[in-house]
């Protein structure tokens, strides 16, 4: 292999390849804190995301009022039994699966899109998704150094955002897309738990990754409900 100079030695490249792969939502919590300084070190992290236009949309709401978690919690309930109707066919399958992890977590933060998005234009003129794509990159960032650091997180997205953007009292036009459950891990299953259940499974390479063009017998995509 011929190196680079900017190339990482051996055993730090092994160590980013390693929280990418065993990255996983976690859904169970053992009781506890937060190592101390560890929340920051990670905010940290996903403030260093990259984001389109260097507009930084990512606003983050730390959780720290046991009624206001609560009330999340009551949320994201209601949204667990709503999605549930739309699942006839895997309706019980579904309720048995843990979809969140609010009430036993050492931490919650909700992510949003800031207000005023629109305003933005460099790279967002005929994509104004990118904002959406430049908050996931910052929870990516976030969700890898903590897996490096042994802390478990859980992206919860069963709400009603309009819902709980007036509970935590946003402002016109901001938008909430994650509800980050943070703590320590009952563990760190080889598999992602939902194709641990059967659920879903990881796609083949020749099912996501085509040459120049779409190919006209590709494969049609997997729908998991």
């Amino acid at each position: 292999m011929t190196d680079t100079p900017h190339r990482y030695p051996e055993e730090q490249i092994a160590a980013v390849y390693r929280a990418i792969f065993e990255r996983r939502d976690v859904r169970h919590f053992k009781p506890g804190p937060l190592p101390p300084c560890a929340l920051d070190r990670l905010l940290d992290a996903a403030h260093a995301g990259p984001s389109v236009g260097y507009m930084q949309p990512w606003r983050f709401l730390h959780i720290t009022d046991p009624a206001l978690r609560q009330e999340m919690h009551a949320l994201v309930e209601a949204e667990r039994l709503n999605t549930a109707e739309h699942l006839p066919s895997r309706q019980q399958e579904f309720l048995k699966l843990k979809v969140e992890g609010l009430r036993e977590c050492a931490e919650i933060l909700v992510v949003a899109l800031m207000d005023g998005c629109e305003a933005h234009i460099f790279g967002r003129r005929t994509l104004p998704e990118m904002d959406l794509a430049s908050a996931a990159c910052a929870i990516q960032n976030l969700w890898l150094a903590a897996r490096a650091e042994g802390i478990g997180v859980g992206w919860v997205s069963f709400f009603d955002p309009q819902a709980l953007a007036r509970l935590l009292a946003m402002p016109a036009g901001a938008r909430p897309i994650a509800i980050l459950c943070l703590g320590q891990a009952e563990s760190f299953p080889d598999q992602p738990l939902l194709e641990q259940l059967g659920w879903g499974h990881r796609l083949p390479r020749e099912q996501w990754l085509f040459e120049n063009r779409w190919p006209e017998d590709a494969a049609p995509t997997p729908v998991s409900y």
